[in-house]
């Protein structure tokens, strides 16, 4: 009997990852960016971390995450490194789904505090996408000026969108798209015409979030999230604990079940979510399996805190059909 059970459980498991293989032989990318591609479908995304370089990239290319974040805020600025971790996901691919990486968002050492701050350091916006990454995420912004600042030096000076009304013309210049058009698979030209922030740019591939992480970025919340090219928004639990004086609920937040948040942080997450939701941009928030399909209902879309039974349950429950 045991043997018989053993064979028809292999036999059920094969047939599952047959199912799995012939969907992803089936399914066709659409775009370069794979989240994008998903919120553009209504599907929520769900992240891992990027580290390291090539070898890590390597390993990390048949991820179960639709997008990983690549820390060079509280790591080492190595744009080396993040060059050949990308090189790695890309001779490791494609994904699952057929994408040539998985969508790669880093982090910098460069706080949105206010626009001048933000221009002083524009090289390490150049550096970080110049290696193919797929966007970027702001920290600590605290002034619209400055985020203002900091999309604009993700953009090149041909994207006219919203110049004028908003922004000023881009500063990223000519010759920084060689590796990172070859990362993403592109020409030269089509690199050029698609590395812009989406959905300001319908042709964009290019994600921009901000993180509202501490007490004075919070003032600021309702115009920080109307920035043209900001297309997703978190309340950086961590940092607004460590802002607010609860420095255990920032130890814990996020890696163990049940954390209470004081009424001073429900408040702060309550204003980034509800004016996020009427700028109609995405909002960023951990999940756990004991969670995950209430953040979904509640309209979080880009799922934090790297645990892949989380994005399994929340996929199961959105009915997503990309692999």
């Amino acid at each position: 009997m045991r043997t018989l059970l053993a064979a028809l459980l292999l036999l059920g498991l094969s047939a599952v990852r047959a199912s799995g293989a012939q969907a992803a032989a089936r399914y066709q990318p659409k775009r370069v960016n794979k989240a994008i591609e998903l919120l553009e479908s209504g599907q929520p995304v769900y992240y891992g971390y990027g580290r390291g370089g090539y070898d890590e990239g390597k390993a990390a290319a048949k991820t179960w995450s639709d997008l990983l974040m690549y820390d060079l805020e509280g790591s080492a600025l190595d744009f080396t490194g993040l060059r050949a971790f990308m090189k790695g996901l890309a001779d490791g691919g494609p994904t699952p789904s057929g994408h040539r990486t998985p969508a790669v968002i880093v982090t910098l050492p460069v706080y949105g505090l206010d626009a001048d701050v933000v221009r002083a350091n524009h090289w390490m916006i150049q550096q970080a996408l110049a290696s193919g990454v797929h966007g970027l995420h702001i920290c600590h912004a605290r002034n619209p000026a400055a985020v203002a600042a900091f999309i604009r030096a993700a953009r090149y000076e041909v994207h006219a969108q919203a110049v004028g009304s908003g922004l000023d013309p881009g500063l990223r210049m000519f010759g920084a798209h060689e590796f990172a058009s070859a990362i993403w698979g592109v020409s030269p030209k089509d690199y050029y015409d698609r590395a812009d922030a989406w959905p300001l740019n319908p042709r964009g591939e290019l994600m921009i979030g901000v993180k509202i992480e501490d007490r004075e970025g919070l003032q600021h919340t309702e115009a920080i999230v109307r920035v043209p090219g900001v297309i997703f928004a978190e309340w950086g639990p961590r940092d607004t604990s460590y802002a607010h004086g609860f420095f255990d609920v920032a130890m814990d937040y996020g890696r163990k079940p049940g954390v209470v948040e004081p009424p001073a942080l429900k408040a702060a997450a309550d204003r980034v979510i509800a004016a996020s939701k009427a700028a109609q941009v995405f909002i960023l928030d951990n999940v756990r399996p004991e969670n995950v399909t209430r953040q979904i209902d509640a309209g979080i879309m880009i799922m934090a805190g790297g645990i892949k039974e989380a994005a399994d349950l929340g996929r199961a429950h959105t009915r997503r059909t990309m692999p």
